[in-house]
């Protein structure tokens, strides 16, 4: 039965995700559509998704997790920690790549980290526990490339295509973040869209007694 209950409590959470999904998806479409991959347009658009997905995530943990007090309480910090980080990218939307990287690497391994030990914490108990473990994983993948990328890498275009151009590490990072947008959106809309319409098999609130009885009076 507390199976059951549990599957139905996360069932309550399905628009949490579908709310974080529209601004990482729009994250994800500016970015793979702009010509421009400038530090300031990976500031601007990853401070404004960022500061959307954290309330989305901090109210909805609120409003959904009544049941559920430490899941409640991690995604809450988390929530918060993306609104603060997603501000001060805004503030300093001019700052060039050097607070890009600083900051997405900050807010990736932090909510990353916090997202992974809701999912781990959840595992074999609670349809959430898949989504959170994967979302906070690729959280931190992404903190980590971001880490290991060089700050001055550039190279060249050219090739048999002939290509024009410089690849520079801020055209590879913002770029890495339209995609980390895209990815993230995509998931959270099936998993919202999973917890939606998941369904049960037997009656949650069924007892012992109404297995081959009729109002409670064992049948013979």
């Amino acid at each position: 039965m507390s199976a059951h209950l549990d599957a139905a409590r996360s069932a309550r959470y399905w628009p949490v995700p579908l709310l974080r999904a529209v601004p990482a998806l729009v994250l994800g479409v500016v970015i793979t559509f702009s010509p421009d991959h400038s530090p300031r347009i990976g500031l601007l658009v990853f401070g404004g998704a960022t500061v959307l997905m954290g309330l989305a995530l901090a109210l909805g943990a609120v409003a959904r997790l009544g049941s559920d007090p430490s899941s409640r309480t991690l995604q809450v910090v988390q929530g918060v920690v993306g609104v603060v980080v997603g501000a001060l990218a805004l503030v300093f939307a001019q700052s060039g790549l050097p607070v890009l990287v600083a900051l997405v690497i900050a807010w990736a391994l932090v909510t990353g980290a916090l997202e992974l030990v809701a999912g781990l914490r959840r595992r074999g108990r609670s349809p959430l526990a898949r989504d959170w473990t994967t979302v906070g994983a690729i959280t931190l993948v992404l903190g980590l490339v971001f880490l290991v990328v060089p700050p001055d890498y550039s190279q060249q275009l050219g090739g048999i295509e002939e290509i024009d151009g410089v690849l520079t590490s801020s055209t590879v990072l913002v770029g890495l973040l339209g995609a980390y947008g895209a990815l993230i959106g995509v998931f959270l809309v099936i998993a919202g869209l999973s917890l939606k319409w998941q369904t049960t098999t037997t009656d949650p609130a069924a007892t012992p007694t109404d297995i081959g009885s009729t109002d409670g009076v064992p049948q013979r």
